[in-house]
Parts: C-alpha cells; sequence; structure tokens
C-alpha cells in the first residue's frame, strides 16, 4: 500500500493499494467513506492499482476545515478534487468507479478532463432526485423537503433511519456499517451536501460526456429508480451499457459485492473473483 503524502491527497486519506500497470478509481458516495469499498477491494488490487480516498465531507477526514461550503456548492468542485487527484497519481488514463453522488462527479470530470478517463463505471447514480414532467427521478419536491428538514431537526434519528431505507434489510451488519459512516459525518457538512445532491439537476451534461461507460442498478433501489439507469444510457454521447443485479438497495458493494465483482470482472476483462 502506498499512502500518498502531497498536499490534497493526504487531507483525504488517499491511499493507492495493489500492483499493476493500469489504475482505478474508487469514489464513495454521501454518507459514506472508503471503507464502503473494502469487500471488493482485495479482488480489484490482484489486477489493478486502486486509489481509495475519502470526499472532504466523510466524517473519516480528520480536519473538519477541509470541508468549505463556499467551495463546494456543486457537483463540480469534486469534480475539481478528483482530478487534482487522478492528475497526482499519475497512472492515467484510469477506470472511474463512482457510487451515488460520486456517478455524476465522475462524469462533470470526465467532460473537463476526458484524457484522464478510460472509462467510467456508474454505481447506483442519478442525474436528479425529484421528479418532473415523464422524468421519474424517485421522489417528489415534498419528499426532499421532508429529508432536508429531518436532517436539520436530528440528524442522528435521520441517519439510522435513512440507513435502514436504503441499504438492503436483509443484510444487518450492512445496514449498521452505514450507519456508523453517516453518523460520523459533521451535522452541517451533511446538510450542505443533502441539499447538493437532493435538488441537483445534471441531466444536460451527458451529451458532453464521451468517455465509455458502464451504469450499475440494482432491481430495487429506493434512492435511484430503474428506469433512471436506462434514462441515462439513453443520453450519454458516448458508449454506454447498462448492467442490473439482482439485489434490493443501493450499497450493491456491500450487500452483494461478489455480483458487483462479476460485473466489474466481465466489463474490465478480468474473472478472478476469489471466494472471500
Amino acid at each position: 500500500m502506498v499512502v500518498l503524502e502531497q498536499g490534497l491527497s493526504t487531507a483525504m486519506n488517499a491511499k493507492i493499494i495493489g500492483s499493476g500497470s493500469e489504475g482505478i478509481v474508487l469514489a464513495h458516495g454521501y454518507g459514506a467513506d472508503q471503507s464502503i469499498w473494502d469487500k471488493i477491494l482485495p479482488h480489484l488490487a490482484q489486477h489493478y492499482r486502486v486509489l481509495v480516498f475519502d470526499w472532504t465531507f466523510s466524517g473519516a477526514v480528520k480536519d473538519p476545515n477541509l470541508f468549505d461550503p463556499v467551495k463546494y456548492t456543486s457537483y463540480e468542485a469534486f469534480a475539481n478534487d478528483l482530478i487534482a487527484l487522478v492528475d497526482e497519481i499519475n497512472l492515467q488514463p484510469v477506470v472511474f468507479v463512482g457510487h451515488s453522488m460520486s456517478g455524476m462527479v465522475g462524469c462533470i470530470a470526465s467532460i473537463k478532463r476526458p484524457e484522464l478517463f478510460k472509462r467510467l463505471i456508474l454505481v447506483g447514480a442519478s442525474p436528479r432526485y425529484i421528479n418532473i414532467d415523464d422524468y421519474e427521478g424517485g421522489f417528489e419536491k415534498s419528499d426532499i423537503e421532508q429529508i432536508i428538514l429531518n436532517i436539520e431537526s436530528n440528524y442522528e434519528n435521520w441517519a439510522t433511519a435513512f440507513a435502514s431505507l436504503v441499504v438492503d434489510q436483509k443484510d444487518p451488519l450492512s445496514v449498521d456499517k452505514f450507519t456508523k459512516c453517516l453518523r460520523r459525518m459533521r451535522p452541517e457538512a451533511a446538510l450542505h451536501v443533502a441539499k447538493i445532491i437532493f435538488y441537483s439537476d445534471e441531466r444536460d451534461i451527458f451529451d458532453k460526456v464521451m468517455t465509455p461507460c458502464t451504469i450499475i442498478q440494482t432491481t430495487s433501489d429506493i434512492v435511484v429508480p430503474k428506469s433512471v439507469a436506462f434514462y441515462m444510457q439513453n443520453k450519454i454521447k458516448g458508449k454506454s451499457t447498462v448492467e442490473i443485479i439482482e439485489t434490493d438497495g443501493h450499497f450493491p458493494q456491500l450487500t452483494a459485492h461478489l455480483q458487483l465483482l462479476q460485473v466489474l470482472g466481465n466489463v474490465l476483462g478480468f474473472a478472478d473473483l476469489g471466494h472471500n
């Protein structure tokens, strides 16, 4: 394992694990940290040099001043951080695996610097969460307003309830893991980032995304309707495919990691899944 020791990568707990000539970047989503990838990391590290890190809002980041709400007003600021990290590791072009909000961050970064990215793998990603016209985002505006109110009024209670909704309840250890990650976030950062995500509308970026994309969606995800995966496939300018994993919930890397590895192996051309 290589622990990076320069500026941003140090602050964001960036590490490179594994060997090989090609790089793969794993980017977690809202409320999580790099440990969300622990079940698939050993397998990927047999084939790639894998970069894992924590976004500045994560409870795993030691310096609370690193998350500046003035800087982080949209996904673009996160995309700039991602570009800086990928530039620093000097493994480009990389395969980028982005979970949830990080899927959109990766798309934006690939538009800004297409030469850095060989492929985008979007896991449970969505460009917009609020229903509008003939687009099914999964939530009414009133649903999102209630989520924001709940975060503001009692963050710890909301975090526990939200984790049990979005992680497959048939896997209580994974529910507990995400609950603990969520509750480590500072409530003010959690609220700020939740507003960025749930009020986002990035549907107009897809016709600029030229990097090949694999869109991975579970059969039943309360956060992202399955139709969103096919919407993205239809709108992304580059070559894109949809892969459906037969499981429930928003976190296949926790609750269906072998199925996720199978899909990644098929897409990227490796087959050694091990038996962990």
